[in-house]
C-alpha cells in the first residue's frame, strides 16, 4: 500500500511540474534585471557574439535568440522574430535581431543562464536584459514587449 501511495504522489508531482513547465513555454517574461549593471564580462561576451554598439549595431533594442543546427523549434523562433523585427522596421528606433549558435558561444549561454533551446532575450539599448522567452514566442507577445523599446522616451516639459 505504501508503494502505491508513493507512486501516486510522484505521478501527481510530475503532472503538476509538466503543467507548470508547459504553461511557461513561449511566454514573454520580465526578467527583473532591468536595474542590474551590465558587467564588463557580459558586455564583452555580448559584443563578441555580435550584440551591442561594439558590434556595429547602434543603440537599439536587441532580440537575441540562442539556437543550434540540431534544434527543431529554433526555426520557428527564427521566423517569428524575423517577422516581428520586419514589422517594427519603420519605428524610430527599430530593434535588431541577433541569432547566436549555443555551440559557438557556450560562455555567453552560461552567463545568461540558458538551460534549454530555444531561448530568446530582449535587451534594451544599454544591453540590459528586459525580457526572456523559453520556447517559441507568439508574434503578438514579442511585438508588445518590443514596442516601448522602439520609441524614444517622451521628453518631460
Amino acid at each position: 500500500m505504501t508503494g502505491i501511495t508513493l507512486l501516486l504522489i510522484a505521478l501527481v508531482a510530475a503532472v503538476v511540474f509538466g503543467l507548470v513547465w508547459q504553461r511557461r513555454q513561449g511566454k514573454v517574461r520580465t526578467t527583473g534585471e532591468t536595474t542590474a549593471v551590465v558587467t564588463g564580462e557580459r558586455r564583452t561576451l555580448l559584443e563578441a557574439a555580435g550584440v551591442g554598439p561594439g558590434s556595429g549595431h547602434g543603440r537599439q533594442a536587441t532580440v537575441l535568440h540562442f539556437s543550434a543546427e540540431w534544434c527543431g523549434p529554433c526555426a520557428a523562433v527564427r521566423r517569428v522574430v524575423g517577422q516581428v523585427v520586419a514589422d517594427l522596421a519603420d519605428e524610430p528606433e527599430p530593434p535588431v535581431e541577433v541569432e547566436v549558435d549555443i555551440d559557438e558561444y557556450p560562455a555567453l549561454a552560461k552567463e545568461l543562464g540558458v538551460l534549454s533551446l530555444p531561448t530568446t532575450f530582449i535587451l534594451d539599448a544599454d544591453l540590459q536584459q528586459r525580457f526572456r522567452v523559453s520556447g517559441v514566442p507568439s508574434a503578438a507577445d514579442l511585438k508588445a514587449a518590443l514596442g516601448p523599446l522602439t520609441r524614444p522616451p517622451a521628453s518631460k516639459s
